[in-house]
């Protein structure tokens, strides 16, 4: 089988990451296990009933439900059916839409607490149009001893190669230490969370993908969420219309969005030791996308922390018209390969 790569080359030790695969690396009898999984809460449980005008009480009422068989608060189904389609983006993210669903079964129970991960078999290929075949997919939401809570079955147009609304203009690198996958002892492909230490080399440099986009909305939640209660938050007429920084992107929002949208490449990151000389030239704006960047500019292994190496990386933030809204350089500490049991041993 040939090497399903994480990324692209576009450029002498540079490269730009590839989210999901092409409809080309599909085959019938494959089976994919997402990573990484997630641990439920009930905080979210109650959000997403709310949110959705949900009122079943069996989903946020505790002295309800303990009068029920479930005896706490059961998990909203749809969640967990959005859980599923998520976890399982980072194989199937050049999917065009999902038009039919065969079968949503709920097969156990979960409730808050509960850790869940995705696997998924490809039942069937199929040719659909010039840009597009059709993948046949089941999905199944597991808990960590392999007990399944949930099954769904459904069809997915994926864009071919070279095809789709972004176009990365890379070739796909066929480098073991790029591989999007492992193989496990069952014969699954284990998605693979970032690259060990031992694959950085001081000089490379990666284009972080996806880009995202940010809103206005979400800029005066965060703020909301960080206390902040300065007037010019809230309040357009503080500083005149247009100016308000609800309209800007938070400073410190924007530096954690930047640095979590590296971590398809930094994914086995220990622990952030610091980011030095941050700027912000440009203010992130509601409806502006962004793209990110890092350069490696050293790599050592670590004098105190036998497993692991320090990189310095230097990572740029750039809105859709190529302006530089971010830049920082970040000392990071990341798992060597010798401390690979750690992901083994947790299925990653």
């Amino acid at each position: 089988m040939p090497l399903l790569t994480a990324y692209s080359k576009i450029g002498p030790g540079r490269y730009r990451e590839r989210f999901g695969l092409d409809f080309e690396d599909f085959a019938i009898g494959q089976r994919f296990r997402h990573r990484p999984g997630i641990t439920f809460s009930q905080q979210e449980n109650v959000d997403d009933a709310l949110d959705t005008f949900n009122g079943a009480m069996l989903h946020f009422d505790a002295h309800y439900a303990a009068h029920t068989p479930w005896e706490k608060p059961l998990m909203v189904s749809t969640l967990t059916l959005q859980r599923a389609i998520g976890m399982a983006s980072k194989t199937f993210g050049r999917r065009k839409a999902i038009p039919r669903f065969k079968e949503i079964v709920m097969t156990g129970p979960v409730f808050g607490g509960d850790t869940l991960y995705a696997e998924s078999e490809i039942l069937g290929t199929a040719e659909a149009d010039a840009d597009t075949g059709v993948v046949t997919v089941r999905t199944v939401m597991v808990k960590p001893d392999g007990a399944p809570v949930a099954r769904l079955e459904y069809q997915v147009p994926v864009y071919r190669r070279g095809c789709g609304p972004v176009k990365d203009g890379g070739e796909p690198v066929d480098e073991a230490r790029f591989a999007a996958y492992r193989v496990d002892a069952e014969g699954f492909l284990v998605e693979q969370a970032g690259l060990y230490f031992e694959d950085f080399a001081a000089g490379e440099s990666f284009v972080h993908f996806p880009r995202r986009s940010f809103s206005a909305v979400e800029a005066t939640r965060q703020l909301r969420r960080t206390l902040d209660l300065s007037p010019q938050a809230y309040d357009a007429a503080w500083a005149g219309d247009g100016e308000g920084r609800a309209r800007h992107i938070p400073e410190a929002f924007l530096i954690g969005a930047a640095t979590a949208l590296t971590t398809r490449t930094f994914g086995r990151v220990v622990a952030n030791l610091g980011w030095y000389d941050v700027e912000l030239p440009v203010p992130v704006m509601d409806g502006d996308i962004v793209e990110a960047e890092s350069d490696v500019i050293d790599a050592r292994v670590s004098r105190s922390r036998e497993g692991e190496g320090v990189l310095t990386v230097d990572t740029r933030l750039f809105n859709q018209r190529r302006e530089r809204v971010l830049s920082f350089r970040r000392k990071l500490l990341v798992c060597r390969q010798s401390g690979a049991g750690l992901y083994t041993q947790a299925g990653y």
